[in-house]
């Protein structure tokens, strides 16, 4: 991939795709493809074919679908399984007849059996059941991950990447409290409570399950690499990851130091758990030279920060 390379980042004002976009501007490619979703909808097929033979994108990076947090996948599982996977044809079909260099697709962890051993190892696909509470998004996920391995075999090339990063968080996270995911919504939480001189911050479940959390801009600098080190990689997926897991207890303590919350929390545990923990193994990737360098601490701060500038935008 070079500097001049035409790179298409679908998605590009989200988490991910945000972060994609900062970290290849600094590493100097300069020939970024951007459009936004009202302009280019990837769930139709022909706008997105057109868009492929007009542009002629060399890389594509597809962080662009329908995400959200326990609540939204359990309300709307349909849709979050109907429009990845519509997106991710799309884009795969046209990738394929354009002939794109390479294109990296991102699966999740919720893909891996409910009740893994950990860490969980690449090999783990498929050898179980999954979480029900998000069964549309990760099958839609599942399929992609599959997607990538059959058309390298069908077509003997290496065109499709599959990784798998854990928990994101990061600036341009969603903080919208019906459809974010943990992180972002115990900051909200955190931040109205102080606004609002709370005395307790009441959240849900034990607080016991433990959590994987990688900031975003690493599993774009983890992009990157693997498309400059396509040629060294296997026909499979790769689990992106830091090592490292925290209870929601240990984060919420994190996150009410981050924000300057002094009061109390409770915990609610009626409401449900989840998954007890979800840590990946990341060594097969991490053996090839990468490595994530932004800690929980720090990227809590840089997400925090963010937040408050938006919140100040806002107002």
């Amino acid at each position: 991939m070079y500097k001049d390379s035409k790179i298409y980042v679908a998605g590009h004002s989200g988490l991910l795709g945000s972060a994609l976009i900062k970290r290849l501007t600094e590493n100097g490619y300069g020939n970024l493809i951007t459009v936004p979703h009202d302009q280019l909808n990837l769930t139709d097929k022909k706008c997105v074919h057109d868009f492929f033979s007009l542009r002629k994108p060399e890389y594509v990076f597809l962080a662009a679908g329908k995400v959200g947090g326990i609540v939204s996948n359990k309300t709307y599982p349909a849709d979050y399984l109907h429009i990845n996977i519509t997106i991710q044809n799309n884009v795969f079909d046209a990738a394929q007849k354009y002939k794109v260099k390479h294109l990296i697709f991102y699966g999740s962890s919720c893909t891996y059996p409910k009740h893994s051993s950990q860490p969980i190892k690449e090999e783990d696909f498929l050898a179980g059941h999954i979480e029900e509470t998000c069964l549309g998004y990760a099958t839609a996920k599942i399929t992609g991950i599959a997607a990538c391995k059959v058309y390298n075999e069908q077509y003997q090339m290496n065109r499709f990447i599959a990784l798998i990063p854990n928990s994101m968080y990061g600036p341009n996270d969603n903080f919208d409290l019906e459809n974010c995911h943990v992180l972002s919504a115990l900051i909200r939480r955190f931040h109205e409570a102080k606004i609002n001189n709370s005395d307790t911050v009441k959240l849900w479940g034990s607080g016991k399950p433990r959590r994987e959390f990688i900031f975003s801009e690493d599993v774009a600098e983890a992009s990157i690499f693997a498309i400059q080190n396509a040629v060294r990689l296997e026909n499979q997926h790769y689990n992106i990851g830091t090592g490292v897991d925290y209870s929601i207890q240990e984060l919420a303590l994190k996150i009410a130091k981050v924000v300057g919350y002094d009061g109390k929390i409770s915990w609610d545990s009626s409401r449900p758990d989840g998954v007890s923990q979800k840590l990946l193994d990341s060594s097969m990737f991490s053996s090839l030279g990468w490595g994530p360098k932004v800690n929980l601490e720090q990227g809590l701060q840089i997400t925090y920060k963010w937040y408050q500038n938006k919140i100040n935008a806002w107002t």
